[in-house]
């Protein structure tokens, strides 16, 4: 009992002093000692421990007073990396980055078939390729994290429903397991892109939510600094609420849900009925810099129904920070301005509505995040903005 007990308690001490050497950058052994309340004993032993694994390592601090120049310690990024995936119909985002979350190296693949199977064997193959491409390192590739644009069971990882693949109760991670000798772990695309805004910019903020509408309509919902999952993890699915009744027909069996008036790919539609052709991100960009009014009506009434279900989950949720995940909205004019004036309610309360800085690219993102925090084993990770390569 005392020998388990002493384990957790140095576990616990190592964990907390690992988090506060990557959320500093660069700290020494006393300034340690002072933020974690543990004597310097214990923090030499640890940092001891930690020098040994060579997740962390020593410089000394260049200053010009008297006196001797305070060594300071600093999380080994090159030690090992990760793999972030994200899975979205017909084309995986992969991203592999250090310890410190920057990319080192991304690619987009892209795909012609929604059959699992074979979607299972590109990942297996991709996966096992990038192990094999990764810089060597002390510990390698250490871990993946795969972004699923649909339910996953909060309890065991396994996809319960991928809309667009029509996919039901997949065991994805056991399936790539048996082929791939890395931890893997699956998660909700939503909840990945809200993790990745918490570590890389919103570090103190407790209560934010992420909404992704480049590729459908999720939420990433974070209440007092947790993830909410929901009952099997089927919570922030806010596409599918209803803001037009007797609206459009929806996949889901509903009329009028969310997604189908205030996505990109239902803008998309929208424009090209206009345009008469099938339509990319510059293209928009082009028709908005020319003032096209046909585009420019569509753009104002997709902005129109995006801010009726803002003011909806603004309402339920109060979150501190909105995030929304969107090209065609950094591409417009004073898009944040135009929904603020468009939520006219004196209940809804938050802090502050902006765009991801991430782009498209905030899943995969938090995808490495996660792996980069289940692999140091520490309570919170905090890093600086990612460093593209």
């Amino acid at each position: 009992m005392v020998t388990g007990d002493s384990s957790y308690i140095k576990k616990f001490n190592r964990n907390i002093i690992l988090q506060r050497i990557v959320e500093h950058g660069s700290i020494s052994r006393a300034d340690l000692s002072k933020i974690t309340g543990l004597n310097k004993a214990t923090i030499s032993v640890q940092v001891a421990d930690l020098l040994d694994s060579e997740l962390i390592y020593e410089t000394q601090q260049e200053h010009t007073s008297v006196g001797r120049r305070p060594i300071l310690l600093s999380l080994n990024q090159k030690a090992g990396y990760v793999l972030g995936v994200d899975l979205d119909y017909k084309k995986i985002q992969y991203t592999i980055s250090d310890l410190l979350g920057n990319p080192i190296m991304n690619e987009d693949i892209k795909f012609d078939t929604d059959d699992y199977h074979a979607i299972l064997q590109l990942l297996i193959k991709q996966i096992n390729l990038y192990k094999e491409k990764c810089p060597d390192s002390h510990y390698g590739l250490v871990g993946v994290v795969i972004g699923i644009h649909g339910t996953v069971n909060k309890d065991d990882q396994s996809v319960l429903f991928v809309p667009k693949y029509q996919w039901h109760n997949k065991d994805l991670k056991n399936d790539l397991l048996k082929e791939i000798d890395l931890p893997i772990l699956i998660e909700n695309n939503a909840n990945l892109s809200t993790y990745a805004e918490r570590v890389f910019y919103h570090h103190d903020c407790n209560n934010l939510l992420t909404l992704i509408i480049s590729s459908g309509m999720g939420a990433g919902i974070m209440i007092d600094g947790e993830l909410q999952r929901g009952y099997h993890g089927y919570a922030g699915e806010m596409g599918h609420m209803i803001v037009v009744p007797d609206g459009e027909s929806c996949t889901c069996g509903n009329k009028g849900c969310w997604e189908l008036y205030s996505t990109e790919p239902s803008l998309f539609k929208k424009i090209a009925i206009h345009q008469g052709q099938d339509l990319s991100y510059q293209k928009i960009k082009q028709l908005i810099k020319e003032q096209d009014k046909n585009t420019l009506a569509d753009i104002e009434q997709f902005i129109k129904y995006l801010s009726i279900g803002i003011n909806n989950i603004i309402n339920i949720f109060n979150p501190e920070t909105l995030v929304l995940t969107s090209e065609v909205l950094t591409m417009y004019p004073n898009a944040i301005e135009k929904i603020e004036m468009n939520l006219h309610s004196s209940v809804s309360q938050y802090n502050k509505i902006v765009l991801s800085k991430f782009h498209n690219r905030s899943c995969v993102m938090g995808a490495c995040a996660l792996a980069i925090q289940t692999f140091l084993e520490i309570p919170k990770l905090t890093l600086n903005p990612p460093e593209e390569k």
